[in-house]
């Protein structure tokens, strides 16, 4: 892709749909390409940075888009991806409607870009971002495997209210307003226990009979899809806590070659999108589109083991900055002849 394109961003006003647009403003991509807006009809005719929001029903007209950005729950991009794809749109999906799609690429654009196969034959029209959690954990350990191989993971994820979006924010504020007033707590509508000042052991819902959450489960799939390995193992527990923006996991890494801590500070250090930062949390990272790791020191229980403390942005390298990324990776052919990474060892 070359020259001025249009891009579209669908579910814009929501809580990632609002962060892309941001970040395409902040990365100057609505300066060199058109920006259009899509919503549910109660937004549409909003008008947002100049720009008027457009319904996303039958009569929307999807001809002579480029790319389309997709922010707006798994039903709507079940239905409409494919629409966007049919006239002529490459979609960046980030909802979990296609991630287990094994004919559609899931990209973290620092750690696989070359799943997008830019500019080669049967390169990839509809694109799946991972989940928030997954996202940030693979920027982090993407350089670690391919030195040594991951054989195992055992994570446990503090997932911030942003990640379930508006509605819950609204009522971790409206709780924790209450409550530092004396009052009594607004009953929960969206989790099922007050968030406002308590720990939620239990991120995402239950499918019928599976003792995991479909957020563990995710974390579970996509890790071995990103990194193209099968055989690692991952064990989750995804957990809900009171912070409105920033997810923080805690990694421990068994390796299938012994890695030593130094090495492993080095590969860090120079991967793209880490911060190493002595005790990292979701403040530090808020606004900001690096991944914050800390805390890596050896596992003392295992020859192999290291343990970190990773901690992003869930609102923007979670989902919309990595979004954006891979439509600058689209606009700029930057993921064509781009090598797979090495194999595991």
């Amino acid at each position: 892709m070359s020259g001025r394109r249009r891009i579209a961003v669908v579910g814009a006003t929501g809580a990632v749909g609002t962060v892309m647009l941001q970040c395409l403003t902040e990365r100057g991509l609505d300066r060199e390409h058109e920006i259009l807006l899509f919503a549910s009809e109660r937004s549409a005719g909003r008008v947002i940075n100049g720009r008027t929001v457009r319904a996303l029903d039958e009569r929307a007209d999807l001809s002579g888009i480029d790319i389309a950005l997709f922010s707006a729950g798994a039903g709507t991009s079940r239905i409409w991806a494919p629409r966007f794809v049919e006239a002529g749109a490459t979609v960046v999906d980030n909802s979990s409607a296609f991630r287990r799609d094994p004919e559609v690429p899931l990209v973290v654009s620092e750690v696989n870009p070359h799943a997008l196969r830019v500019g080669e034959p049967g390169a990839a029209k509809l694109i799946a971002n991972p989940n928030c959690s997954t996202m940030q954990m693979m920027v982090a350990l993407a350089p670690i495997h391919r030195e040594a191989g991951i054989a195992r993971l055992v994570v446990s994820t503090y997932q911030s209210v942003s990640g379930t979006g508006q509605r819950a924010l609204a009522e971790l504020d409206a709780q924790a307003r209450a409550s530092l007033a004396g009052e009594p707590a607004p009953a929960p509508q969206v989790y099922p226990d007050l968030i406002a000042f308590n720990v939620i052991g239990a991120a995402g819902s239950f499918a019928d009979g599976d003792d995991h959450t479909d957020e563990e489960r995710k974390m579970m799939f996509e890790t071995c899809k990103i990194l193209e390995d099968e055989e690692i193992a991952v064990a989750v527990t995804c957990v809900r806590v009171p912070v409105r923006v920033g997810h923080s996991e805690a990694v421990n890494i068994e390796t299938r070659a012994h890695l030593p801590l130094e090495r492993a500070r080095e590969l860090l250090a120079a991967a793209p999108g880490v911060i190493l930062d002595e005790v990292p949390s979701p403040l530090r990272s808020e606004g900001r589109d690096e991944v914050f790791v800390g805390r890596l020191r050896r596992d003392p229980t295992h020859p192999n083991g290291l343990a970190m403390f990773v901690v992003a942005d869930n609102l923007r390298k979670g989902a919309a900055t990595n979004a954006v990324q891979i439509a600058e990776l689209l606009l700029a052919g930057a993921g064509h002849g781009l090598s797979a990474p090495a194999a595991a060892l």
